[in-house]
């Protein structure tokens, strides 16, 4: 059956009926009212004869009671007149087929001396009779009795049923045209847009963008439809986009990793086996804003790298819930589906106490760990209490992963980052089976700085639990292997770069992360002059100049913000033609400011920019735009597109993906880099102006120099550093990472290691 045919009956079956139930409320209350009425008007007809009545029954004068009821003149049948033995003593002419038999009404004044009622039927016609009690000096004589014929009530009720029936068929009509129209009106033609931009999607002639098509509804009711037809429509697109990227790839003959690759990649190399990912940094955050929750995405390379791979496998990802929402989304078991709009995989969440966090996240791995690896020069500080909260902390995480795990067979874990040097070995001891690798994302320092940690031996140990520990560069592992040469009895195999240690072998290799990088997925610029679209990026903080330098980071003391600044500050001293002309714009995100330094750092960061622009500004320019907050990379992505160079001057850094991103997004190419060469990033862009961030002279040289380039040389150096960033990116890395511990044996002896680049190669 078509379905508007279906919908028509339903709704006028559905009206109808409603119609009728109503029909008979209405038909039963009038014929209650009209019976109301009857008994009312009998009541006082007998009422005003009863006065009269009684001193003639009591004298006997039947004669006068006769010619009384005779008089009787209302519509009703008649009256009649009872004594107390019931006894008919004078009535109404036409009553006489009615007295053959008294009512019980009658028998019931009489006896009980109160009024009564009743309705009865005489042969065929159906009567209604109300009689009250007589009274004389010695009780109750007799009865009078009004009798009235009800058939009119028969009749005007089914005068009323034939008025509402009517009524209901033509109310049924009318709601069914009516609704049928606000249906075909209302929702037909919205969803037959809906239908026809999903059409155009399909075919391809349309595409899925920021912003829907106009025509689709508006409405309330038609948002979760309308939600879930822009998440289909931005699936497909994005779909075919990697479809048609594969294709351009393969009829290149190119090796570029991508988000699809890397998830067939995963698929075959992890089969069956589950993957667990753990980080301190959860990839979906929820969090409670205008009375509502809200989920973001931390800005992290980290998501970008681990999702599709975790998507692949439908694996788990276990981070800490820091989202003020976060325990309002988690099911019992602290679980989560994610993403929202498409669930592939589980997020799991631990919770940690404001003691723990203080502890184990600013205390041991921000004050102790984070400055021993970074040559900074700022002296760690280590305290009991906080590694004994970084134990308890690892000891959780690790206890996560064990109950994620459960009885599957060879589960790969992933573990990500200084925060959790522990939980290898805790992992190991309890599941052996376990693949397990650790990604250090920050520099590992040379033997003498590590041995100042009072735990070296312990962490050492929980690192060499894993199978796997990837570092950056080749110096950070070199550096690990000397470190564990010096404080552990090990045999330390050069030539493979692996640790045996009782009888465990764990492979050190350097995986250099990168970004997402692809021309796909960077946005074109578009064709507004970069000359226009730098002077209203610069208007926006009430300053006009020529050129631009950009630099993004945290507010941390490893990325040597105050010796930037100092080298700006020599830079307009020995070059006063660019006052005026080159303004550097500085985003500055503040970054663990419960941590005192931090603070400080901050202050000492702000208060030198002031110092440096009361120098040199003038009425509509000054040298440094500071801007101490949190930006997203869409918000900063402009930026990088827009500056002339970029400053990444860190004093000791494990990557700097900053400088990758710089040229990832120079779609123009008409833009320069400065590195510092304590920067990891350094070792891959070659073509980058390298720098020793300490000389401020040479940094200010430097800077010049990147401004007076010839725009060939300038051009030439950026298309080799995005053709580098663009194949080694960060779908690449996780391939290797996964590649390496997917090759690791139940016995927990890899086959012949192969390099980093061979997994790549396995790919192409």
């Amino acid at each position: 059956m078509h379905f508007g045919t279906r919908l028509s009956l339903c709704l006028a079956f559905g009206v109808a009926g409603v119609s009728l139930v109503f029909a008979v409320y209405q038909t039963h209350s009038e014929a209650r009212g009209t019976r109301r009425e009857l008994e009312r008007h009998a009541i006082e007809l007998a009422q005003g004869m009863e006065k009269p009545a009684e001193p003639l029954l009591a004298s006997r004068s039947l004669g006068e009671l006769q010619r009384m009821v005779e008089r009787f003149r209302d519509g009703g049948a008649g009256a009649a007149v009872y004594d107390s033995s019931g006894q008919v003593v004078a009535a109404t002419p036409n009553l006489a087929p009615v007295l053959r038999d008294n009512p019980e009404a009658v028998t019931r004044a009489v006896e009980h001396g109160s009024p009564a009622a009743e309705y009865f039927r005489a042969g065929a016609e159906p009567m209604h009779v109300t009689a009250i009690p007589l009274w004389g000096d010695r009780g109750v004589l007799g009865a009078l009795a009004i009798y009235q014929r009800t058939a009119y009530i028969a009749t005007q009720a089914a005068a009323t049923w034939k008025r509402v029936l009517a009524g209901v068929a033509v109310e049924t009509v009318l709601i069914v045209c009516v609704t049928l129209l606000m249906l075909r009106w209302g929702l037909g033609l919205p969803v037959a847009r809906l239908a026809g931009w999903l059409r155009d999607l399909r075919t391809g002639a349309a595409s899925a963008g920021p912003d829907p098509p106009p025509g689709l509804p508006q409405e309330a009711v038609f948002l979760p439809l309308r939600h879930e037809a822009e998440r289909l429509a931005t699936t497909l697109t994005a779909a075919r986009a990697a479809a048609e990227r594969e294709a351009r790839l393969r009829d290149r003959a190119e090796s570029l990793w991508t988000p699809e690759r890397l998830r067939i990649w995963t698929e075959t190399r992890l089969a069956a086996s589950p993957l667990i990912a753990v980080s301190n940094r959860e990839p979906y955050e929820h969090s409670r804003r205008r009375g509502a929750i809200e989920c973001s995405v931390p800005a992290s390379g980290l998501v970008t790298a681990l999702e599709p791979v975790l998507r692949a496998c439908h694996g788990t990802w276990i981070a800490q819930g820091t989202g003020d929402a976060d325990r309002e989304t988690v099911d019992e078991h602290d679980r989560l589906a994610v993403p929202p709009e498409h669930p592939e995989y589980t997020l799991r969440r631990v919770w940690l106490t404001a003691e723990e966090e203080r502890g184990f996240y600013f205390g041991f791995a921000n004050e102790g760990l984070w400055p021993l690896c970074h040559i900074a020069h700022t002296r760690p500080v280590f305290r009991e209490e906080d590694w004994e909260a970084y134990v308890a902390v690892n000891r959780r995480f690790a206890d996560a992963v064990l109950e994620e795990a459960g009885a599957e067979d060879r589960p790969a874990v992933l573990v990500q980052d200084y925060h959790f040097a522990l939980v290898p070995k805790m992992i190991k001891e309890a599941r052996p089976d376990a693949r397990v690798a650790i990604f250090w994302h920050i520099p590992w320092p040379n033997p003498e700085a590590f041995c100042i940690c009072p735990w070296q031996r312990e962490l050492l140990e929980g690192l060499l639990g894993a199978d796997l520990i990837g570092f950056h560069v080749q110096a950070h592992c070199n550096n690990f292997l000397e470190s564990v040469d010096r404080v552990l009895e090990s045999r330390i195999d050069w030539e493979r770069f692996a640790v045996n240690r009782g009888g465990h072998l764990t492979s050190v290799h350097p995986f250099p992360i990168s970004v997402a990088s692809s021309k796909d997925e960077w946005p074109a610029p578009d064709r507004e002059s970069i000359y226009t679209e730098r002077a209203a990026l610069l208007a926006e903080h009430g300053v006009r100049a020529a050129m631009m330098g950009i630099g993004v980071d945290r507010a941390d003391y490893t990325k040597g913000l105050p010796e930037r600044f100092l080298a700006l500050e020599r830079f307009f001293e020995k070059y006063p033609l660019y006052r005026g002309q080159f303004t550097f714009v500085q985003v500055a995100a503040p970054s663990r400011t419960r941590i005192r330094h931090y603070q400080d750092l901050l202050d000492t960061v702000k208060a030198e920019a002031e110092r440096i622009n009361r120098r040199f500004q003038t009425s509509d320019w000054r040298p440094i735009v500071l801007v101490p907050e949190h930006r997203s990379h869409r918000e900063i992505l402009p930026y990088y597109r827009a500056a002339d160079l970029c400053l990444v001057t860190s004093l000791h850094d494990g990557m700097n993906l900053v400088a990758k991103e710089y040229v990832a997004a120079q779609s123009r190419e008409t833009g320069a880099l400065i590195l510092s060469v304590f920067a990891g990033a350094s070792h891959e862009l070659v073509d980058a102006l390298h720098v020793n961030p300490y000389d401020i002279e040479a940094s200010a040289g430097m800077i010049h120099r990147a401004l007076e380039m010839a725009p060939e040389e300038r051009r030439a150096r950026m298309v080799r550093m995005r053709s580098y960033v663009r194949e080694h990116n960060i779908y690449r890395w996780a391939g290797n990472l996964v590649a390496e511990l997917a090759s690791v044996r139940p016995e927990n002896l890899p086959a012949e290691p192969a390099p980093a680049h061979a997994a790549a190669g396995a790919a192409r």
